[in-house]
């Protein structure tokens, strides 16, 4: 095991402070559901497809402002709107929005896709399954990310996919799954969820972890290094939420197959 150089916690005090405050403020809104936590969703994906629009375009010709409002209020839409309206709302709205873009369509609409998408999902998922299940999804992403960051740290060792995400370690994913699956034994114990809780959260875990990877993916083919400087130590949002984005969408296709039971508080 290799020593960590001081050069290696350098953002930690940044990372520390901001993450705190987006914690404090999402779970406010998470608590108080309804039109908060969808206004947060919103204002959340708008965001994100603006610093997408922002990184996909050719240099000057990126009509991110208008995209990321459109964006912004094509989740609020959907959330207004019964389920299947909502689903054909994003999907409609991420191929509208594709078509706008000057270049690199097909990446931009991919990844577009999946912001509106989560984002609707999320506001989706504490409806039909309640606040407890929606705290599992983000403690489990949070986990992840943070074992993950220590464990490569601290650990160190090989590399996952060191040509896409070169600081990403074999040592931090592990431990992110290990994190993971301790966060579904945690949530066994005051919930009516069976055994399958602790590998559906592993699994969770990894798609958070391919989630960054695909965000990294992106960064290195337009070559920036953070989606944009919005968040103190994190870059954009797209740096900080890749991995609840990845997490959601996996979720949700598996709460399609697999029984939720419905627990709100």
């Amino acid at each position: 095991m290799t020593s960590p150089s001081p050069g290696k916690w350098i953002d930690l005090r940044a990372r520390l402070v901001s993450g705190a405050g987006m914690v404090a403020l999402g779970v406010a809104l998470m608590l108080a559901g309804g039109a908060w936590f969808a206004g947060l969703a919103a204002v959340a994906a708008g965001l994100m497809v603006w610093e997408l629009a922002r990184m996909s375009a050719l240099p000057g010709t990126a009509p991110a402002v208008p995209v990321g409002l459109a964006g912004g209020a094509a989740v609020v839409a959907a959330t207004l709107s019964p389920l299947a309206a909502g689903a054909a709302i994003v999907l409609v709205a991420s191929g509208i929005l594709t078509l706008v873009m000057p270049a690199r369509r097909p990446l931009f609409g991919a990844f577009a896709l999946a912001i509106l998408v989560a984002a609707w999902s999320l506001v989706e998922f504490r409806a039909l399954f309640g606040t407890v299940w929606l705290f599992w999804l983000v403690i489990v992403v949070v986990v992840t990310d943070v074992l993950g960051y220590f464990g490569g740290r601290m650990i160190g060792g090989a590399k996952f996919w060191p040509s896409v995400s070169p600081k990403k370690t074999w040592a931090g994913i592990v431990a992110g799954w290990a994190g993971a699956g301790a966060v579904g034994a945690v949530f066994l114990t005051f919930t009516r969820a069976g055994g399958d809780l602790i590998w559906i959260s592993m699994l969770t875990a990894f798609a958070s972890q391919l989630g960054d990877i695909a965000e990294s993916a992106l960064k290195r083919h337009v070559g920036v290094k953070d989606s944009s400087s919005l968040i103190p130590g994190h870059g954009g949002l797209m740096d900080r939420f890749d991995g609840l984005i990845g997490a959601t969408l996996f979720m949700m296709l598996t709460a399609l197959i697999v029984d939720v039971p419905e627990v709100k508080f």
